[in-house]
């Protein structure tokens, strides 16, 4: 009887050991929630801002020391470094998870490219204008620059003063609105019509009301893309007894250019020639206009059948 009752004495003292053991672990993981050694390059960790330096900036990230941005990440996040402050919460990424001297070397490059792209769409939603400065003309359009970052300028998205004379643009600031923010794809599109025709356009809507099928317009070039021509027009209207225009931009497809076959529209028109157009549809939603050039002459295999049967 004895034996047995000194076994079961046993089982109670080894029980309570691991539970005292497990216990303490759980503590020390509580006290440093990121262990270094599990760190990884390209990890995204969330740390503290605990100093600002001129080249750099030391963040707590709950591991035995604290994480370093230094040197040329400094510079390459120097947007987002400047509007930091101690205390900030920010993600950044691990480039060596410890070096020669046992430090954590993190980069900020990263976030600061996510959270320029969040302000260009922010930028974008609220509608605001933004200076780019133009530095390329090629077929399409404008490449610009805004800070440290390259956009685009659609040829079809110059107000009228500067079709077919984006050249005069050139290492020149001039003002823009953001029409397409898509960091994935590296794509960042402006609209300078939008700002240099902002008048004209606000009317567009109540001009397209008085706008019908079959209308004739003189319009100007706008951009030339492989399915068609974007043509802009000058719509009339009567508000308050007093006669003004609203810009509309329409599309002649390839099919509505002529009656024969077009394999080219670059080979036939240019930017800024001016054009005489009819409306074949009238799409309110989108505040733009069906246009054609070849339904304002006759369908040439209609007038040759109907010569057939005079004969």
């Amino acid at each position: 009887m004895s034996i047995k009752k000194k076994s079961i004495k046993k089982e109670k003292t080894s029980a309570k050991v691991v539970v005292k053991s497990v216990s303490l672990m759980d503590r020390l993981l509580e006290k440093s929630p990121i262990m270094v050694g599990v760190l990884r390059r390209g990890q995204e960790i969330e740390g503290v801002v605990t100093q600002i330096a001129r080249r750099m900036v030391l963040l707590d990230i709950g591991g035995k020391t604290e994480g370093v941005v230094a040197g040329d990440d400094v510079v390459e996040a120097l947007t987002l470094v400047e509007e930091l402050k101690v205390g900030d919460k920010i993600k950044a990424f691990v480039k060596h998870p410890e070096n020669d001297q046992g430090q954590i070397i993190l980069s900020l490059t990263k976030s600061a490219q996510i959270n320029r792209w969040a302000k260009f769409a922010k930028i974008m939603e609220e509608e605001k204008e933004v200076e780019v400065t133009g530095i390329e003309v090629n077929k399409g359009g404008m490449v610009v620059k805004i800070g440290d970052v390259r956009g685009f300028v659609p040829t079809s998205q110059f107000g009228e003063k500067y079709l077919g004379k984006m050249d005069q643009l050139l290492n020149t600031n001039f003002k823009v609105k953001i029409i397409e923010v898509d960091q994935d794809q590296n794509r960042l599109i402006f609209s300078e019509k939008l700002v240099s025709d902002s008048a004209a356009l606000a009317k567009r809507d109540d001009a397209l009301n008085g706008v019908k099928e079959e209308d004739k317009f003189v319009g100007t070039v706008s951009g030339i893309m492989p399915f068609g021509v974007f043509v802009t027009v000058s719509v009339p209207m009567k508000k308050k007894d007093k006669k003004s225009e609203a810009k509309v931009e329409g599309l002649i497809h390839i099919s509505e250019i002529s009656w024969e076959k077009v394999e080219d529209p670059n080979t036939l028109f240019k930017v800024g020639q001016e054009l005489k157009v009819q409306v074949i549809g009238v799409e309110k939603g989108a505040g733009k206009l069906n246009l054609s050039i070849k339904r304002m002459k006759d369908d040439p295999w209609k007038t040759k059948r109907r010569n057939q049967r005079k004969r």
